[in-house]
């Protein structure tokens, strides 16, 4: 069969796919990605029907996915929000990497791995998926919840972290000397603080330039900077995410809503196939030697995602149940655990860490949106419980009164 034909097949297969998953999840009341992912299982590497001719064109489309998600996350705040946040919760981004690397890092001495890959675990376990979160957050309509600017500011801290660490991990697997790591990581810093600027002090400037009436070139002058900036932003060394995300918060306005009308459908499109290309690269038969330490890795360290989420909303004044929410909604792992282990593999480090890394980020990228939506009901629950002295110790059935108040709908992300 020729080459195109077999590609349209395979794509459109994969995009059908995609739609009538999406309409099942939907149906159960359910978070599409765990799907997505588990879709992507059966048709990748050790799959039940390999595809072959579609995968470059997945490839980029799943980079486009992330680009798109960060983008329309970042259209949800401003520049002072961002500045404004990143200040007030800088202890919570302390706190983040304290509590969730250094799981990672034991687990890799304990195995015997060697310090340079107990520094690469350690970002594995370490960082949340943007990607993921800003799906979930989507797709369970909490983007206006006063907890959310807390999640974002976590997650901003944590890609803007990367910009530092990614330079760092590549000099360590590569061996390179001590001065060559430090101007990669100069540059990396300087494009992700030049970047930020901009986008602080000349935003307005940036929204007339790209501000138009009409829907079509503003579609395409907002997705066109956005993967110019991003393009840059990767090949300087710093996340494609950040340049993304730094885009969508300096333009404001009513350019901000029109371009979130408009890229919706392009970043729901995407985002899917991002989900799907995750579980191509994944051979289903390397997860059951890993699976033991993976599953290990994962139940401590979603914990410790839960427990870093419910301290910073605590600092930021959330009432309990958003606390609970904040903390369920930063489990998931997913694209930057995958590419820093994916440094180490290509350099040789550990052959083990690749698909213990690929399990761990699974079970969490699927545990992740169960965590985000059940996590504050069942705590709430269970602290009723314990409140009432236990089943049938007469619990009432009102709420407490701090979550009678909690206003889970206010703050909303941009005027």
């Amino acid at each position: 069969m020729h080459s195109s034909a077999l590609f349209l097949i395979e794509f459109g297969a994969i995009i059908l796919g995609l739609g009538l998953l999406g309409r099942l999840a939907g149906r159960l009341k359910f978070s599409p990605i765990p799907l997505y992912l588990l879709a992507g299982l059966a048709f990748g590497t050790g799959g039940l029907l390999p595809l072959g001719a579609s995968e470059e064109f997945v490839a980029i489309g799943a980079e486009i996915g992330v680009i798109l998600l960060l983008l329309m996350l970042g259209l949800e705040y401003t520049a002072t929000d961002l500045v404004t946040n990143l200040k007030t919760q800088y202890r919570s981004g302390l706190m983040d990497a304290a509590l969730n690397a250094l799981p990672g890092a034991a687990m890799a001495l304990l195995l015997g791995w060697g310090p340079v890959a107990a520094v690469v675990l350690a970002g594995v376990t370490w960082i949340s998926s943007s990607g993921v979160i800003a799906k979930v957050l989507g797709d369970l309509g909490r983007l206006g919840n006063r907890e959310t600017p807390v999640v974002l500011s976590i997650l901003v801290l944590e890609d803007l972290a990367m910009a530092v660490y990614l330079p760092i991990i590549t000099a360590l697997v590569a061996g390179v000397s001590l001065a060559a790591g430090s101007v990669t990581l100069a540059v990396a810093l300087g494009v992700a603080g030049l970047v930020l600027f901009l986008a602080v002090r000349y935003g307005r400037v940036i929204s007339r330039f790209v501000s138009s009436d009409d829907p079509e070139k503003l579609l395409l002058v907002v997705l066109g900077l956005t993967l110019l900036v991003a393009g840059i932003a990767q090949q300087l060394q710093v996340s494609a995410a950040v340049g993304a995300f730094l885009v969508g918060i300096a333009l404001s306005g009513e350019v901000a809503e029109g371009a979130h009308n408009l890229l919706r459908p392009l970043r729901d499109l995407f985002a899917a196939v991002f989900f799907v290309f995750f579980g191509l690269h994944t051979d289903p038969s390397s997860i059951p030697p890993v699976l033991v330490p993976a599953l290990a890795l994962a139940v401590v360290t979603a914990g410790t995602k839960i427990a870093t989420g419910y301290w910073a909303a605590k600092r930021a004044g959330i009432s309990v149940r958003g606390r609970w929410r904040a903390g369920g909604t930063l489990v998931a792992r997913g694209e930057f655990s995958i590419v820093i282990a994916g440094l180490a593999v290509t350099a040789g480090i550990e052959p083990s860490l690749g698909p213990l890394a690929t399990a761990y980020v699974l079970i969490l990228v699927v545990l992740g949106p169960l965590t985000a939506r059940y996590t504050e009901p069942v705590a709430t629950r269970l602290t009723a419980r314990l409140r009432g002295g236990g089943p049938g110790g007469g619990v009432s059935s009102a709420p407490p009164r701090e979550e009678m108040l909690d206003p889970v709908e206010d703050g909303a992300p941009r005027a």
